[in-house]
């Protein structure tokens, strides 16, 4: 994840609404493996399958974060 991929998210925002798994991952803080395994799971965001290619929509990477922002008291 380097600052090109977050370019390319900032892009792809004002353009098309849908990034590709590096983008996401780079949108949510996350390294794309980590993405990729929540995906295999089933507990990452919503995605879509367009053809061969996996792509997540920004409405739903924003939804998933925020059920998954943390709630209660840090200690």
């Amino acid at each position: 994840m380097d600052g090109d991929d977050i370019d390319r998210a900032t892009r792809a925002k004002r353009g098309s609404p849908f990034l590709n798994t590096e983008q996401a991952a780079s949108y949510l803080g996350l390294s794309g493996r980590s993405l990729k395994r929540l995906r295999v799971r089933g507990q990452g965001p919503v995605f879509r399958r367009h053809c061969r290619f996996v792509q997540y929509h920004i409405d739903d990477l924003d939804a998933w974060s925020r059920e998954h922002s943390a709630r209660g008291i840090s200690s």
